[in-house]
This record gives structure tokens, sequence and C-alpha cells, in this order.
């Protein structure tokens, strides 16, 4: 006998996890990082899993990078609340000079899963490349911040953290002008990173603050990506202790547990 055909119903960005939970394979989690292309401040990475039942209410929810900051703060705030499960973890500049952003990112991606300790996965969903090591079923869903709900709800908690974490950096290094630009690789960061040199949060594997720094241009260094269209401070709203300017140490996990 052969098994029973999977029936796909359009539901919008929460397709994949409806058709997982749907066969016995959720909870679905999905992973997203935020400031993989910076050549400044922490890689973030963070884990979440929704509630099957919220569709409605996290309606319009998708990619941070397409929302501005206001939205990606009411959406940050609705996920905190409604998630069934959800951890976020900060990488520093210097573990990602010493593992490199690929092996820091993916290493990041597994710790966040294995943080979800009030709903552990049954599968996982990552935005555009696939990753292993998870220790269940993943799919790497092209586009996925912005066709998967739970990676969109990931890459929201990642980016708004990231930022605030920025913000909190630019009061010790005013000089950089963090709370702007977010440590990618704007023009005004590039004057400021010729002017002054790179400070400690600065990522020394990265071909830019390497060339400053007087390391040359040697290979193996990364070339920046991109910077995002939207690069402004989302400005106030978060209490100092919420998310902590992370120490020069290895991956901590700043935030996790169920929504409220």
């Amino acid at each position: 006998m052969r098994p029973p055909r999977a029936v796909v119903r359009d539901a919008g960005s929460w397709t994949l996890q409806s058709v997982l939970q749907r066969y016995g394979l959720g909870p679905v989690a999905g992973v997203d990082e935020a400031g993989r292309g910076a050549s400044a401040g922490p890689l973030v990475i963070a884990s979440c899993v929704l509630r099957p039942a919220d569709a409605r209410a996290l309606d319009g929810l998708t990619d941070s990078k397409l929302l501005t900051a206001s939205a990606r703060e009411y959406w940050y705030e609705r996920i905190t609340r409604r998630a069934l499960d959800r951890a976020v973890i900060v990488v520093p500049a210097a573990e990602v000079d010493r593992r490199g952003v690929h092996v820091a990112n993916i290493e990041g991606m597994r710790r966040a899963v294995a943080a979800l300790t009030t709903a552990p996965p049954g599968y996982v969903l990552t935005d555009g490349f696939p990753v292993r090591g998870f220790g269940r079923p993943a799919l790497a869903v092209p586009k996925g911040d912005q066709v998967a709900a739970c990676v969109a709800a990931a890459s929201v908690l990642a980016k708004v953290t990231r930022d605030r974490l920025m913000t909190e950096l630019d009061g010790s290094y005013d000089a950089y002008g963090f709370a702007v630009h977010k440590g990618y690789s704007t023009p005004e960061h590039e004057t400021a990173l010729r002017a002054h040199g790179p400070c400690p949060e600065h990522r020394y594997s990265f071909a830019n603050v390497a060339a400053v720094a007087g390391r040359g241009a040697r290979t193996g260094l990364v070339h920046n990506e991109a910077v995002p269209e939207d690069t402004e401070s989302f400005g106030e709203g978060y209490r100092a202790d919420e998310v902590p300017v992370p120490e020069r140490e290895p991956m901590e996990i700043v935030t996790g547990g169920a929504g409220r």
C-alpha cells in the first residue's frame, strides 16, 4: 500500500508549517540570522516556533528587511507574547573572527534550535541554504523569511535583538555611528573607520577592517555583503537588561522560552 498523498492547501506563509503539522512532523521551527554581512558588532541567530492556530493573529508578518523599524518593534513584541517557543543566540565579533562568519552562523543556528526546550521541534525550516546537524529533519526554503511565517518570526527576533545591541554599543563607541548603520559598511561607517581605526567590536576577518588595521588584504578575508536598505535605528523602547550587550566570549543565549 502506498502512503497517503500529501495535500497542500495554499495558506500563504503558513502553508509549509500547516502541511508539516498535519502529517505529524511538528512543532515546526524557523531559523534566521541578522548581521551576517556587517563589519562590526555581533552575529545574532534566532529560532522560533509559532502556534498553529495563530495564523490570523500574526497575519502580515514577513521578512524583517521588508518592515520599517516601528513595524519590526510591533512584530517583535507580538511574537514574544505569542510564540510557542523561541531562542536568540548572540555571537560576538571576536568569535566571528575566530571561527569565520559562515561557521559561526551554522553553529549558532544549531544552538538556537537546541535551546528550544518548551516545544522541541520535529522539523526545522532555514532561510535559503541547507543546514545539517539539527538532530531532526530540516528544509532550506528559498526566501524563507518571506514565505514561511516561523522563519519570518525568527528574522524579526534576530534583527530587533541585534539592532538593540548595536544601539547599546553606540554608547561605548560613539565615533562610529553604530546606532544608525548597525555596523554595516555604509559610506558613513567607512569614513569613521578610516578616521578612527577599528574598535574592539569590529570584525578583523573582514577585508575593509583588516585593511584599515594594517593587516593587508590576506587570502580568506570576507568581502562585505551588500548593505541592507533599512539600516536606521528603531529608537527607544526596551530595558537594557532585557537584551544585554554580549561580552567578548563564545555564543550566548540572550532570550528564550515560550510566549505568555
